[in-house]
């Protein structure tokens, strides 16, 4: 948590021999913090060593580079590795992220299955990334439908940058805009798919040290009880979404039904999606 202090330094994390099998084993016992430390560090390991995973995994003899250690140590402060490699993969593409942007989750990969359920043979022309971040939901979005173009909107100009170049680098640039405002205020257009994970933490909430310490607190919290994003959102929607069309929004995983309630009160017909781990993730409004 915040204000929380360093752990006591362990032994290096180059390991006996300095190969890269021995120095996985220590630096996750010095991730033990962690919820996945072998996957941190062979992570770490592979971005040290310029090289995918994958490569890694398939020769643990190789030699192991001497910033290696000073990575495991940043882990070790609880900074999330996203922001150490400065990339996370998120549905079929790669997304840079780095300080003041949100990293993205594997399960916000739930609104792009829920918009592909919902969409099934055919697809969304326009899409609009309500809250875009680092681009993430847009980019995947448009990735899956080659023939889509987009809208990103974010209040953060920091992330905005990120979704430029994340953009720019997939060669997606043609095809994605990004905007500075406050949600959909001042957008006219109709979109056949709305996309939204807008920040949904009570503002009283603990959070992970890696997560309160370093990430954006305007991506996390929204009030007491978590649920003013989806009061600016929510009555935006009809206007947004085009017929036919839907909006695919992340929740969390306690509140389907207040945030149902609103889309229905709003008049639209609401569809709930669970993640992999079978949780309340996504709800999918309709007119």
């Amino acid at each position: 948590m915040l204000g929380e202090t360093s752990p006591t330094p362990s032994p290096s994390p180059q390991g006996e021999g300095g190969v890269a099998r021995d120095a996985l084993a220590t630096a996750a016992a010095r991730l033990a913090f962690s919820d996945t430390p072998r996957l941190d560090a062979e992570l770490l390991l592979a971005h040290a060593l310029g090289i995918e995973r994958g490569a890694l995994l398939l020769d643990l003899e190789r030699a192991v580079p001497a910033g290696f250690a000073d990575l495991v140590e940043r882990r070790a402060r609880h900074e999330p590795v996203a922001y150490i490699t400065g990339t996370r993969g998120f549905w079929t593409i790669d997304v840079a992220v780095g300080s003041g942007v949100l990293v993205p989750r594997a399960d916000s990969e739930t609104l792009i299955l829920a918009a592909r359920d919902h969409f099934a043979d055919r697809a969304p022309a326009r899409v609009l990334d309500l809250g875009t971040g680092p681009g993430t939901l847009l980019l995947a979005a448009l990735d899956e439908w080659p023939g889509a173009s987009g809208l990103g909107v974010d209040s953060s100009e920091t992330a905005l940058r990120y979704a430029r170049s994340n953009a720019e680098n997939l060669g997606l640039a043609a095809r994605a805009a990004f905007v500075v405002g406050d949600w959909a205020e001042g957008i006219d257009d109709r979109f056949d798919l709305v996309l939204a994970n807008p920040p949904y933490i009570a503002t009283g909430e603990a959070l992970p040290a890696e997560v309160a310490g370093h990430e954006p607190a305007g991506a996390l919290f929204a009030g007491v009880d978590g649920l003013d994003a989806y009061r600016a959102i929510v009555p935006m929607l009809s206007r947004l979404i085009a017929p036919g069309g839907a909006a695919v929004i992340e929740i969390g995983y306690r509140q389907a039904a207040a945030v149902g309630a609103m889309l229905a009160a709003a008049g639209l017909s609401v569809a709930l999606h669970h993640d992999l781990g079978g949780r309340d993730r996504c709800l999918v409004a309709t007119p």
